[in-house]
């Protein structure tokens, strides 16, 4: 335990006054540093009657304006930035796959810090410096891939830089290059078991110990069947670009009881998401975060549309977040039913014959909404089992969810990925037709 302890850094050793007070200095230098240099959030400041003074305390934060994905695309691409041009080192996108993408930019000290965090993240997984990282996430615009690269050099692991795609091959990588740990999103994860088993060759028996997972939503039975199969200790990491990247948050390997929140840069609340009053802590609502040491783009109040709760720290004194399963943007009202993809998510999991790959479709049949279910077979499943899942889907969302679905078993590998993800939901009604 006291090896354990000489490896953290300063802000893991933190107690719970000396964090407050942190938060509180860097929240009113990030608030300054914003309304100084942003034009946007001067306006936005200024039309909400506030000014960075106004914040002595941190219950103060509840008096500023939300920021929303909808204020980073309408100042694409550089107007979110504090900083001149020329001190931007990098520029990572969001992978949204509609409108303008969210650019966010980041200045040397932004590098480090995130590295920084990145590395606190692995570290509290269970990987140690030496350790072997594959890296799977997706490399580019995306945040993921980078952002885990330059986190597990910070902390001394040699890095193999695998990306997504190529599955074959990264199974091949796995044996060969021996890692302890791996990067990757859940679903990929899941790619990955499949091609061990089609090549015959046990996915418990590999160098593999620890697995940390992120850039989307999963449940603990995704969490119980990738350490069943894989003879590992599975994680969650939390992040998303607008904020910094992967590494906002991290599950620790000790407790695997919710993501700590590295509150000593990221300042969270949880408000209800549909009057964007602040919830007492333990509630569930939508999260927003506050950047408190980042100087590219600072983010004041940024609405996340992730759906969780704040609860208190357990392995330290940063508050945890329950695990995101599920975003308000995300939830589909069908036939005045409200359903998340991780409820159908749940169901899949546990269908024989069918693989953990699915996809919701909404259409609209005269003047209702239709959702079919498609998921992927497992490659070995006969005719007659795929069309008995079917049928246990169907009568299992109707039982636990209370509402008619179709269910389509498709062929494995067949639902289209990107960076490792499969998008799940795909609205095909008529773009005037509401979720209802």
């Amino acid at each position: 335990m006291a090896e354990m302890r000489d490896l953290l850094d300063v802000g893991e050793r933190l107690g719970p006054e000396e964090l407050r007070a942190l938060q509180l200095e860097r929240l009113r230098a990030s608030l300054r540093h914003a309304y100084a240099h942003v034009p946007f959030y001067r306006e936005s400041f200024d039309k909400a009657g506030v000014r960075p003074e106004d914040c002595r305390s941190l219950d103060d934060l509840a008096r500023f304006p939300f920021t929303t994905k909808a204020d980073l695309r309408e100042n694409y691409p550089y107007g979110m930035f504090a900083v001149p041009r020329e001190r931007i080192r990098r520029l990572h996108a969001s992978s949204g796959t509609t409108g303008r993408p969210t650019v966010v930019g980041y200045t040397d000290n932004d590098l480090s810090m995130w590295a920084d965090m990145v590395a606190r993240s692995i570290r509290a997984a269970g990987g140690r410096p030496g350790d072997v990282v594959h890296v799977a996430y997706g490399y580019g615009l995306f945040t993921g891939g980078l952002g885990a690269h330059y986190g597990a050099e910070r902390l001394g692991c040699t890095v193999v830089p695998a990306s997504g795609g190529m599955t074959a091959r990264q199974v091949q990588l796995i044996q060969d290059l021996e890692p302890s740990v791996i990067m990757v999103t859940p679903s990929y994860m899941l790619t990955l078991l499949d091609e061990f088993e089609r090549q015959g060759v046990d996915p418990r028996g590999t160098s593999l110990r620890v697995g940390v997972f992120g850039a989307e939503p999963w449940t603990e039975q995704m969490r119980r069947e990738i350490e069943e199969r894989f003879a590992i200790d599975a994680v969650d990491i939390y992040g998303l670009s607008e904020v910094i990247g992967p590494g906002v948050a991290q599950e620790y390997a000790e407790t695997k009881d919710g993501l700590h929140v590295w509150e000593d840069h990221f300042y969270p609340e949880v408000v209800d998401p549909l009057t964007g009053e602040v919830l007492p802590e333990g509630e569930r609502g939508e999260l927003v975060f506050t950047s408190l040491t980042k100087e590219a783009m600072p983010i004041v109040r940024y609405r996340t549309r992730d759906l969780t709760r704040l609860l208190p720290g357990t392995a330290r004194a940063f508050r945890r977040m329950e695990k995101v399963t599920g975003r308000s943007d995300d939830m589909v009202i069908l036939r005045g039913v409200n359903l998340f993809p991780t409820q159908i998510e749940e169901i899949v999991l546990r269908t024989p014959g069918v693989a953990p790959h699915f996809q919701l479709r909404l259409t609209r049949e005269g003047r209702l909404d239709a959702l079919t279910v498609r998921a992927e077979a497992r490659p070995d499943a006969p005719p007659e089992v795929r069309e008995a899942a079917a049928r246990a889907i169907v009568a299992a969302v109707k039982d636990g969810i209370g509402v008619s679905v179709d269910v389509e078993i498709v062929e494995p590998e067949s639902l289209e990925r990107s960076v490792g993800k499969i998008r799940r939901i795909v609205d095909l009604r008529p773009r005037d037709a509401g979720q209802g």
